[in-house]
């Protein structure tokens, strides 16, 4: 929360900037904020999706673990394949439903655009898709921040868990016996998924955009 409250500010401030430049107007401004906006929901929204695919993940991995030797040799002990599957349709519901976002709010950015500035030539166009390449700009100024802001954390939770756990107590990498894991953990969700969920959104509003332009 901390971390959305001042990249909240940075938008206005830099969205203040884009909206005072004479070049751009207010349409790069409107399609910068609507860029970050999504952005932002893009990161929520691999939380959200990670979350509960990794309680589902866990679940069944552990029902793999807690079976007999002779359970886990059967045919029947599919847990582990299924815990899997699980994980990997997991990160797929993620990705389409963040590239799905992009795509259709790219889509009704431009038709509302073409309604309103109307371009009859190909200056009008190359103008009217300068304006839209705010999209990517805003996403990707959200996806560096919760990336790296979240990289920070899940650095920083990675190194102290490896240090008190190894170093200190002699423990094996992620170790139960380890409550710094936690940490780790919960850091490498916050880089790794609400950070990618951004970053993925961001990479794929700048390369459309940046296409668009071409």
């Amino acid at each position: 929360m901390s971390e959305y409250i001042y990249l909240g500010i940075f938008l206005v401030v830099f969205g203040l900037i884009v909206l005072i430049s004479e070049e751009f107007k207010c349409y790069t401004f409107v399609a910068f904020l609507l860029g970050a906006i999504t952005s932002l929901i893009s990161g929520y929204i691999g939380m959200y999706v990670a979350t509960r695919a990794n309680v589902r993940t866990t679940s069944q991995a552990y029902n793999y673990y807690t079976k007999s030797d002779s359970d886990q040799n059967s045919s029947e002990a599919e847990s582990l394949k299924h815990a899997f599957a699980t994980a990997f349709r997991g990160g797929c519901v993620m990705g389409f439903i963040l590239v799905s976002l992009a795509l259709a709010i790219l889509n009704i950015l431009i038709f509302a655009y073409m309604n309103i500035l109307d371009p009859k030539d190909l200056n009008g166009f190359k103008e009217l898709f300068e304006y839209i390449a705010g999209y990517g700009l805003g996403g990707s100024t959200v996806a560096l921040f919760c990336r790296v802001g979240g990289g920070i954390y899940t650095k920083a939770a990675d190194v102290g868990a490896d240090l008190v756990g190894k170093n200190l107590l002699g423990l094996d990498e992620d170790s139960p016996e380890n409550p710094a894991v936690i940490a780790d953990n919960v850091g490498d969700n916050v880089g790794d998924i609400a950070g990618m969920g951004s970053d993925l959104f961001g990479s794929f509003a700048e390369s459309t955009c940046a296409s668009l332009v071409i």
